[in-house]
């Protein structure tokens, strides 16, 4: 019924709208002038502040020269910048350099699998219907120019896995005038001295006749703050071309290679974990992966009608190797798992946005359709047990495949929406439709026999509608509200699981709040509630053995504040310095099945951080606090099951406690300088702050946290 009202309301709004060229209206007997009308089209294109500032939602932007004076090296760093966004050390499978774990508002962090994550607008994913996770992460912080976080109202234009929000990744563009530069970084770990470097290269530029073009390369090479966790070497390369035909068309080509691995120190015993938390205990867990993809994007915008069409094409793959412990007659031996997976898929969409205005009102229709088509390869094998004391090689040993899986993906989605401005009234309402064809074709093994074939399929068709309001109370303040429901359909992990009655997830999303853009002062503010219906949940064993079940009911609630002052206007002693803060309360809870009412895992309550900035000539002193509360890690929600809150012996269950940590950075940063140097230098972790956090799966355990860091960074264009 709710989906009739929303459709009912949006094609009537759709039916008044006429065209005309006003640029000024008389509302209640004054003539008020108005800001130049122009089309917004792709809302992620260029992101800025003011984009922000007229977005109905919660949303923040955070560009490299604020990355980079944070003493950001990694995507992770970034990230923790963005209010309501929770990033998780590396840890468990997803512990190695090439991998992501964040969550957003309490959702599940584990390799980032509620989240829809794009580069320049196209997917990072595997498969963003089959296998929406980021074990692979296949970006580096080097070659980004800013990322651009959408909490809510995003469900119509974007999707699947949206509950927790948009995350593009936007990448350095091709320059007006040529430009290069060739930078370096690196971060020493100070208890053992370990190095990782992050070199970078930019080069491009646009000539008169249209034609522009640009070479990004970023890397991470060298070893971590951990035992085992070394020889990552990732190498990340774009390549970039665009043909400008006139004012009003554009069109860009972009090839993107990636290609990384590392080792992952894997999680420890609480008994291993006080004798040394550095130490690893995994001599053959490790993780690599490629991908590439190409993208075609042409754009027309004539002021009063935008269309663009983007078309990709990616092709990935990753591979693993993970120890794991036996049980019962095998309780003390092991054996290494093998897991390498390939993936493809291919999407073409195409959106028409057209700008009418009638009298004192102006409204912006869109209406898009994404056809995307995805196929996966998997192959699970393992060896046989061997006992470490032994001396033995388990890469020597043959490996046996026990499963097989050949998945594929034909999804359709067409979405419209219309933003209708009425004096400093936007009310904009919108329907997304996806219609899912999936399939897996799962065959398991024994000795080389088949014991079990199956073929599940499953057809989703969805309709998800989003309406939101925003009021302009001046050029500097807009009040938003919005609510919007959003759709993650089954995997193809969840149709190879032996689990009865799993199903597509629904979740809603409602959001209330502000956003502010001063000369001296900005802030934004956002209270928000997400009802997930029956979330599914890969619960596990002690020992990793995976199986997808019904989580239940969720809920998530909570606030999200950041805000940044420059003290100049108080007193002309304190020109050149500036506060920024941000806060989150959140808070996720069971609302059904054995945990009923507590809290789910590996979330904190309370997410903070206070930042000051300081700046003297060329010379640019940046310090920052961030600090997060308590988790859990309760083990599974099963029926029976006890909530645990002590930590047990293996270290993967029990109370996480909350920490804070100091940074400092320091830069020489010449202004108006084009081809002066610039250097850096600072610490992470100050105080050298011990914390951790844990992972359940199959090198599940307890997991330091990075250690103090120093790092240097020096830079040079061209």
């Amino acid at each position: 019924m709710l989906h009739k009202t929303y459709l009912a309301i949006a094609l009537a709004l759709f039916s008044s709208t006429t065209s005309s060229h006003a640029q000024e209206s008389a509302l209640e007997g004054t003539s008020i002038l108005l800001d130049t009308i122009t089309i917004t089209g792709n809302w992620l294109d260029q992101p800025n502040a003011e984009k922000v500032l007229k977005h109905p939602g919660a949303r923040t932007i955070i560009d490299r020269k604020q990355f980079e004076e944070g003493g950001a090296s990694n995507i992770r760093d970034v990230l923790r910048m963005v209010p309501g966004v929770q990033v998780q050390d590396s840890n468990g499978t997803g512990g190695s350099d090439v991998s992501l774990n964040l969550g957003v508002r309490g959702l599940a962090s584990r390799l980032s699998p509620r989240s829809t994550v794009l580069m320049d607008g196209v997917p990072l994913s595997y498969a963003p219907y089959g296998q929406p996770q980021l074990s692979l992460f296949p970006l580096t912080s080097g070659n980004i120019e800013a990322v651009d976080v959408v909490r809510g109202a995003g469900s119509v234009r974007y999707g699947p896995q949206n509950v927790g929000g948009i995350i593009n990744f936007v990448t350095r563009p091709i320059p007006e005038d040529f430009s290069a530069e060739v930078s370096s970084g690196a971060d020493i770990v100070g208890g053992n001295g370990n190095v990782k470097a992050t070199p970078n290269f930019f080069i491009g530029g646009t000539h008169d006749s249209g034609y522009g073009g640009a070479i990004l390369y970023s890397g991470i090479h060298g070893k971590g703050y951990r035992d085992g966790n070394d020889k990552s070497d990732i190498d990340d390369i774009i390549l970039k071309g665009a043909y400008e035909f006139s004012d009003t068309d554009k069109l860009a080509i972009q090839f993107h290679h990636y290609e990384g691995g590392g080792r992952m120190p894997g999680g420890l015993t609480a008994k291993e974990y006080a004798e040394d938390p550095y130490q690893s205990k995994r001599r053959y867990d490790e993780f690599t992966g490629r991908r590439d993809d190409i993208s075609l994007r042409y754009q027309h915008d004539d002021g009063e009608n935008n269309f663009e069409l983007l078309t990709y094409y990616v092709d990935s793959f990753r591979g693993s190797h993970v120890e794991q412990q036996g049980t019962g007659a095998n309780a003390n031996r092991y054996r290494l798992n093998a897991a390498p997976r390939d993936y493809e898929y291919f999407g073409i969409e195409p959106r028409y946005s057209r700008l009418f205005e009638t009298g004192p009102v102006t409204q912006e229709v869109t209406i898009g359709y994404r056809y995307l088509r995805e196929e996966s390869s998997e192959t699970a094998s393992r060896t046989a047990f061997y006992d470490r004391s032994s001396g033995i090689d388990p890469n020597d040993l043959a490996q046996g495949i026990y499963q097989t899986s050949k998945g594929g993906t034909t999804a359709h989605a067409v979405y419209i929406d219309d933003k209708i401005e009425i004096g400093k009234w936007t009310v904009t309402p919108g329907i997304r439709y996806e219609m899912i064809d999936t399939h897996n074709n799962v065959t398991d093994f024994n000795n080389g026999n088949v014991t079990r074939a199956i073929t599940p399929e499953i057809d989703a068709s969805e309709a998800l509608p989003t309406i939101s309001l925003a009021y302009k109370v001046d050029g500097s303040w807009t009040l938003f509200a919005n609510a919007g429901v959003s759709f993650g359909p089954q995997q193809y992990s969840h149709l190879a699981s032996t689990t009865e009655g799993l199903h597509p997830e629904k979740a809603t999303t409602y959001e209330v709040g502000t956003h502010y853009l001063g000369e001296n002062w900005s802030a934004e503010l956002t209270v928000f509630n997400i009802d997930f219906d029956e979330e599914l949940f890969l619960g596990r064993s002690v020992f990793g053995e995976g199986v997808w079940t019904n989580l239940g009911a969720t809920q998530h609630r909570g606030v999200e504040f950041a805000g940044r002052y420059d003290l100049s206007d108080l007193s002309p002693a304190l020109d050149g310095l500036s506060l920024s803060a941000t806060y989150t309360y959140t808070d996720a809870t069971y609302e059904a099945g054995a945990f009923e009412g507590r809290d789910l895992p590996l979330y904190s309550h309370h997410v903070g951080s206070i930042g000051a900035r300081y700046q003297y000539d060329d010379w640019v002193l940046n310090a920052d606090i961030l600090a997060q509360s308590k988790q859990h890690a309760p083990g599974n929600a099963v029926e029976g099951a006890t909530y645990v809150t002590e930590e047990d012996s293996t270290g993967r269950y029990g109370d996480i406690p909350g920490y804070a940590t100091v940074n400092m950075r320091l830069a020489y940063q010449p202004e108006g300088k084009k081809h002066a140097p610039k250097l850096a230098f600072g610490v992470k972790n100050l105080f050298d702050k011990e914390y951790f956090t844990r992972a359940i799966d199959n090198n599940g355990g307890k997991f330091v946290g990075q250690a103090r860091t120093f790092f240097v960074s020096a830079s040079v264009a061209f």
